[in-house]
């Protein structure tokens, strides 16, 4: 929730909440922030402009722009008041440690600069912050209080002409007072919530931003992980395969010299052993799709099952080898459904290249009603393309056909 939507509410629920009182306390702290802020520079730069002659001078003028910093991360924190939503800060961390780093990025940087002008700016519109609380709650206060004025004798007088002397007319001024207060709480919270999104525009880090480094950040995650699916399938290639292949050798030649019963039962354990283990390797990353690509690697795929698959694959070039892997595995995926799931007669591949995106659609002609959460795997099938910023759609009525179609944005 946060301050607009609560405005836009229920009138009455938005009154009896704490949302009023929060921007009245936000409007109302925003000037000594303001002023207290004014007083640090105001005191650097005299302090500077006495000490040019020395080097210390020269660092209190240069240290000015940079108490905007602070001001802007109180500022931050108190948008916690109206908005719940994070407040990143928008500076980059200095590559090495130590005050020098810290003071050269700060001044190079954009975000210091913008800082520096939402503080002048501040301090101007402190005055409109400090101004209109003050007239609109003691106006309506006095407003409020002329029954008991007119009571004890006393009169009220608006201009020349406008006097309020009787007890009538000061309870027609009361009503007009409490209408004041209630209208002074949402121009309150207009004010705090312009404030506020002032704040949110210059001071946090755009929401842009975050989810571009988010994306960065998961799909060099995804990389690292498929880098090392292709090390365990190396490993296991070169290095288990092989000694169990040593293996049924060895047994074979033991086998022609003494002919055993036991000896036969150990090399079919190990042939066994050796083909579960090249199904595993296939399975954590298959060398046909390192060797000859994904066209290939689909081909492989569509031999190895009992339904009938058609299979149309045009790419003019190779996707990255992360995003090629994840198309891989959402193929093989949904073969796997449609051979357990669809009794399908038959099943179609289209892979192919749009635009700048990789397009993948898989289609069967079983009895459909594939969804999320029932044992297909789909919710694993579009979180897996999700790291590329891909997105996954499933067409399923009952009765079919069922039409899964994958779509992961691809630059080269």
């Amino acid at each position: 929730m946060t301050l607009w939507r609560a405005m836009a509410g229920n009138p009455l629920r938005f009154l009896l909440s704490s949302w009023p009182w929060r921007s009245v306390a936000y409007v109302v702290t925003g000037p000594l922030v303001g002023f207290a802020w004014l007083a640090v520079v105001l005191v650097l730069g005299a302090a500077g402009v006495l000490l040019t002659p020395v080097v210390v001078g020269v660092f209190l003028l240069a240290s000015v722009p940079l108490t905007a910093v602070g001001l802007a991360a109180v500022e931050r924190r108190r948008l916690r008041w109206l908005d719940a939503r994070p407040a990143p800060t928008p500076h980059r961390e200095p590559d090495r440690p130590g005050w020098r780093p810290w003071l050269r990025l700060r001044l190079r940087e954009t975000a210091t600069w913008r800082e520096f002008g939402f503080a002048l700016l501040f301090v101007l519109l402190a005055v409109i912050d400090l101004v209109v609380p003050f007239v609109i709650f003691v106006g309506s206060t006095v407003q409020m209080g002329s029954a008991y004025l007119v009571g004890q004798g006393d009169q009220l007088q608006y201009g020349p002409y406008g006097t309020v002397d009787r007890p009538e007319e000061a309870w027609v001024t009361v009503a007009a007072g409490a209408a004041l207060f209630v209208l002074g709480l949402y121009v309150t919270a207009a004010l705090a919530g312009a404030r506020a999104a002032l704040a949110r525009l210059l001071l946090v880090r755009p929401v842009e931003d975050e989810l571009v480094e988010v994306r960065a950040s998961r799909a060099r995650m995804a990389d690292a992980f498929e880098a090392e699916r292709r090390r365990i399938e190396r490993d296991l290639h070169d290095g288990a395969q092989q000694r169990l292949t040593g293996l049924i050798m060895t047994l074979g030649l033991a086998r022609l010299e003494a002919p055993s019963e036991l000896i036969d039962r150990a090399q079919d354990d190990a042939r066994a052993a050796l083909a579960e283990l090249r199904d595993l390797v296939r399975g954590i990353h298959p060398s046909v799709l390192t060797d000859r690509g994904l066209g290939a690697a689909v081909e492989s795929l569509a031999e190895g099952s009992p339904v009938p698959v058609d299979v149309d694959v045009v790419l003019d070039r190779r996707p990255p080898e992360g995003i090629e892997s994840a198309a891989y595995f959402v193929i093989a995926e949904a073969l796997t459904n449609v051979i357990k799931h669809s009794a399908a007669e038959r099943a179609r591949v289209g892979v192919r290249l749009e635009g700048r995106g990789l397009v993948v659609e898989v289609r069967d002609d079983g009895r459909g009603g594939a969804a999320p959460g029932e044992g297909t795997g789909l919710q694993g099938l579009a979180d897996r393309v999700a790291v590329y910023d891909g997105t996954l759609r499933v067409s399923s009525p009952p009765g079919g056909p069922t039409i899964l179609r994958v779509e992961i944005p691809c630059e080269s």
